[in-house]
């Protein structure tokens, strides 16, 4: 049988999974790496830390895998989005630590490209909104900051790239700098409509062109890793950012199909096809991954506090002493007991989209215990991604589609049942787990898949995906509906604080 490998390099760990043909893992490694944060609303990491643990996982992987690493067809590619690694194309070394995805301090370039009017036209090349999570402000500050920076910038000598990049840059030995769509498209210098780098915005964020990977299809030969690294010349053939890779790993590749991952926040995609379409209910435009040079689409959402909340239980409150215990306090009881929790410790993410929200518990009597705070914070995820939902809803059936009629989830909260039965009940829709639910490598493993010959078509991948648990509702859509009210007026409380 032939073998896929799958790097995940992920925001707090390098991990990589070995997978047969058939989409099941044979054996994976992890590795943790630092985190540092210099500054408040800072958050970088050390791109040769980065390197080295993913390099360590794969030859892990492989080992515990006990295949030659001839058995292994392509490797493919997925990553943390928008975090920025600049480096010189000589020696290879990064000028700067990586500016994290969540890094915050490029919130005044935002502010000041707003002020001066050119938000609708990021919006309308990028899909984006004009925030500090992208890319594009993150690389400016990089180069505007970093003393020569941007004199080696003009004179040609240096590469940016997001994680994927670097990582193609090291397991080819600087031979190929390249990125893929879906990354490219996170960076607020990436029209989605051509499939290029736009000049405007790049003249904009004052960035030159020089610094930029080629961009290609997610699914495609980018090139082979140096034999010594992992004992053969494996072909890099899939790479995908996390979100995009998760939504092709759970079979959405036609329009309507949706995923939602919920891990340390919630993030949910549901394939839009061929077709850019604006929100107009606080969601944004990403290019999905692609297997060709024709455009694909998608609109997510992202929560940004999802299993958080069950680390802030355990860590800030003693609550629990795992986070395996949240599911047995929180069926001790019932129901929460009109408790509401709105864990808004960073802002509020999609659909409301306020920095300023700060977190909130409503309803609070003297019958309330632990135990219901508990089953509320649980439930504070079903319905965040409730919300998110219903703005996708509306935004298709505005575009005369049809709603969203099942969510495919993944992710380590989507084990606990509780929660996946209060998330069904919220919709009114099925939800679906399947057997595999490390779909974001699973994704890569299958665009790897593709681009590397294993496979010759998205059919033959969607007849592999199995469901391993279906959730359906059972809830009266009036009592739903009652809920999502009072979560609504719960949030506008956290918002008036």
């Amino acid at each position: 049988m032939d073998y896929l490998l799958a790097l995940d390099q992920g925001t707090s760990s390098s991990r990589s999974i070995a997978f047969d043909a058939r989409g099941r893992g044979v054996a994976q490694a992890q590795r943790e790496f630092s985190q540092h944060y210099p500054q408040p609303g800072w958050v970088e990491h050390d791109p040769l830390e980065i390197w080295q643990s993913q390099l360590a996982t794969a030859r892990e992987a492989i080992a515990k895998a006990g295949l030659p690493a001839g058995a292994i067809k392509a490797l493919g590619i997925t990553n943390q989005r928008e975090t920025t690694v600049v480096w010189e194309r000589a020696s290879g070394r990064p000028i700067h630590r990586a500016i994290v995805w969540q890094d915050r301090r490029t919130e005044p370039l935002c502010a000041r490209l707003r002020e001066e009017g050119h938000e609708a036209l990021f919006r309308q090349r990028t899909g984006l909104l004009l925030d500090p999570y992208f890319s594009g402000t993150k690389l400016a500050w990089i180069l505007d900051n970093i003393p020569g920076a941007r004199e080696q910038a003009q004179r040609g000598e240096l590469a940016f790239g997001t994680i994927d990049s670097w990582l193609v840059w090291q397991l080819t030995g600087g031979r190929v700098h390249a990125t893929d769509v879906s990354n490219a498209a996170r960076t607020l210098m990436f029209d989605v409509h051509l499939n290029r780098w736009d000049a405007e915005l790049l003249e904009l964020l004052n960035i030159p062109a020089s610094l930029l990977p080629e961009v290609r299809p997610s699914a495609h030969r980018y090139g082979d890793c140096e034999a010594s690294l992992l004992g053969a010349p494996l072909p890099i053939a899939g790479i995908a950012g996390d979100q995009q890779a998760a939504l092709f790993g759970q079979g959405c590749f036609s329009a309507g199909m949706a995923k939602n991952t919920y891990g340390t926040g919630c993030f949910m995609l549901m394939h839009s096809g061929e077709g850019f379409q604006k929100s107009t209910n606080g969601l944004i435009t990403t290019s999905a991954a692609q297997v060709s040079s024709r455009p694909e689409y998608a609109l997510e959402g992202s929560v940004f506090i999802g299993g958080a909340v069950v680390q802030w239980l355990r860590d800030g409150l003693h609550a629990i002493k795992a986070s395996s215990e949240v599911q047995a306090l929180a069926e001790s009881v019932p129901d929460a007991g009109g408790v509401m929790l709105v864990p808004a410790f960073t802002g509020l993410g999609a659909p409301y989209w306020n920095p300023e929200a700060r977190g909130a518990i409503v309803g609070l009597t003297r019958g309330s215990s632990m135990a219901h705070i508990a089953r509320a914070a649980l439930e504070s995820i079903a319905f965040q991604s409730a919300a998110l939902l219903q703005a996708m809803s509306r935004d298709v059936v505005a575009g005369g589609g049809a709603p969203v009629s099942e969510l495919r989830v993944d992710g380590g909260a989507c084990v606990n049942n509780l929660l996946m039965q209060f998330q069904a009940d919220l919709l009114g829709i099925a939800v679906v787990r399947p057997q595999v639910i490390e779909t974001t490598a699973l994704g890569a493993a299958y665009l790897a898949g593709l681009g590397g010959g294993v496979y010759g078509s998205l059919a033959e991948l969607a007849g592999q995906w199995q469901a391993e648990r279906v959730f359906e509702p059972t809830m009266s859509r009036d009592r739903a509906a009652e809920l999502m009210a009072r979560w609504e007026r719960a949030v506008r409380q956290t918002v008036a604080n």
